[in-house]
């Protein structure tokens, strides 16, 4: 993930649904609203000015299966050059090789970082800093595939696994917060920095130009965030792209 300074990098997302974007309300599947078009979404955010694009593929996160794939080699093709960072239903090397050949920049792992830790640290040694390693949590334990299940673990002992493993960063989601719009779970991406030395983008809560600043402003021991996934506040036209991305920028 590269930033400008310490400018914490804004990262609208796509999520894909049935073949649609949509957002979910906690990461509930009966919770959802449509968008459309993911493409035509994505090439908006582009065309606003945003430098990466974050794609999740829900409906490959529940099941496994790469549902929507196609839809994510479309979004490459539509915003190319600016990089795209995708997950969702990446269980193996396979789905890591066939995602990197389709253009995406960074594959998001989360459910196989949790339940098979040793296979991810091997893709992060055979594809460096191309892996990131996706942690959704709800109150601090983390939560797979698509949100459904618990894995028994914290976020903590998730981190110590991967604490010397080359990843391109750490992406951290906090489900009870992901499309309410009312600020990020700031005390846990505290709590990350501290545990990480990879880079850390949050996700989940952004609700307003303000929370993008206290993600900016967010300082562990000298350390702040690399990024901040935004979805719903710009689907619904509560912050304009070049608004948040202003607003990632540290005040001090």
């Amino acid at each position: 993930m590269e930033s400008e300074g310490d400018t914490v990098q804004l990262i609208p997302a796509v999520d894909l649904l049935d073949g649609s974007a949509v957002r979910l309300v906690q990461g509930d599947f009966d919770r959802r609203t449509g968008y459309g078009d993911p493409v035509a979404l994505a090439r908006r955010w582009v065309d606003a000015g945003a430098r990466w694009v974050h794609v999740v593929d829900l409906d490959a996160a529940r099941s496994g299966l790469p549902v929507n794939r196609w839809i994510v080699r479309q979004v490459v093709e539509a915003v190319a050059p600016v990089p795209v960072q995708a997950g969702g239903g990446v269980r193996g090397v396979e789905d890591v090789e066939d995602l990197l050949a389709s253009g995406v920049t960074r594959v998001v792992m989360g459910t196989v970082a949790a339940r098979r830790p040793s296979l991810a640290l091997s893709m992060a040694e055979k594809f460096p800093r191309q892996v990131a390693v996706g942690i959704d949590h709800r109150h601090g334990q983390v939560a797979v595939e698509g949100w459904a299940h618990g894995a028994s673990m914290s976020v903590a002992d998730l981190l110590d696994r991967f604490a010397d493993a080359p990843f391109g960063a750490v992406v951290v989601t906090a489900i009870e917060r992901d499309g309410m719009l009312s600020g990020p779970d700031l005390d846990g991406l505290r709590a990350v920095l501290r545990t990480t030395a990879l880079p850390v983008v949050a996700s989940g809560g952004v609700g307003s130009a303000e929370h993008l600043r206290a993600l900016a402003d967010l300082e562990v021991a000298g350390r702040r965030l690399a990024g901040a996934i935004v979805g719903k506040a710009l689907v619904e036209g509560v912050l304009e792209v070049r608004e948040a991305m202003a607003a990632c920028e540290p005040s001090e």
